[in-house]
């Protein structure tokens, strides 16, 4: 689904990066510590660790070279290539294990979470933050709602119902279950404002994710329809959507 770091950036890139630093101060992680980026994408997350939580380390892995290509090392931070559920990384090592928008497209998130645990030490935080793509992405609600409407075989490939590890109790749940302690859900909001439409729209484009996959694989008039009935739809000039996702965190 995803493979390359550009049209991510265009088409949500630009928005995760804003959760980051949120992220970062609830979760309080004191300075000095080695830490791993699971599921790092572009590096939005390993940069903003980086910069905030003055680490001795930060390691951030991720499948997708495309992606890793798009992501800038340096100081503490290195990249590798590697997969949630077999981090290439010694037990009881990190002092910090996080993922950013990433464990919903991990096949086994629990095997995932095992690893996370494995690697982390004693008292380690080990934390994660999801869209919430059923209800508080509203980017995506308007995408969806309007392609069922025109096509209900849409409504199959929608976020909403194919991921729901993105919702508050599946996240405490799956932490709950994986032994961990202080586990607490926080919900995040950001602003999601387009300058037009052509801003909202053109991102959907990029044939990468499922929502652009949907778009490319569209007839040229099935793709004007749903781009009429959007733009119907949204607000006139300035497009003033909000975004949220749900984190979760917890100790070994």
């Amino acid at each position: 689904m995803w493979l390359a770091g550009d049209p991510y950036e265009r088409f949500v890139g630009r928005w995760s990066r804003r959760l980051a630093p949120v992220f970062l101060r609830w979760l309080g992680v004191a300075p000095g510590g080695r830490w791993l980026d699971v599921g790092c994408g572009t590096g939005a997350l390993t940069a903003a660790v980086a910069a905030t939580a003055d680490p001795r380390q930060v390691i951030g892995v991720d499948p997708a070279e495309g992606f890793l290509t798009a992501a800038t090392a340096g100081g503490p931070v290195t990249f590798a290539a590697a997969d949630a559920q077999a981090l290439p990384i010694a037990d009881e090592s990190c002092d910090a294990v996080v993922s950013g928008l990433a464990l919903n497209f991990v096949p086994d998130p629990a095997r995932a979470l095992a690893e996370f645990t494995r690697v982390a030490r004693r008292n380690a935080v080990l934390a994660a933050y999801v869209w919430d793509y059923a209800e508080g992405m509203q980017m995506l609600r308007y995408f969806w709602d309007a392609a069922a409407e025109l096509d209900p075989a849409a409504a199959e490939l929608d976020e909403g119902r194919r991921f729901p590890l993105c919702h508050k109790e599946s996240l405490r749940r799956l932490w709950t279950d994986a032994g961990l302690s202080d586990v607490a859900v926080l919900p995040i909001e950001i602003a999601t404002v387009f300058r037009d439409f052509d801003d909202y729209w053109q991102p959907f484009l990029g044939g990468q994710g499922p929502a652009p996959g949907y778009v490319a694989t569209l007839p040229d008039e099935s793709r004007q329809a749903l781009r009429d009935l959007l733009r119907a739809r949204l607000p006139a000039g300035t497009i003033p959507l909000t975004a949220r996702a749900w984190a979760v965190s917890g100790r070994r």
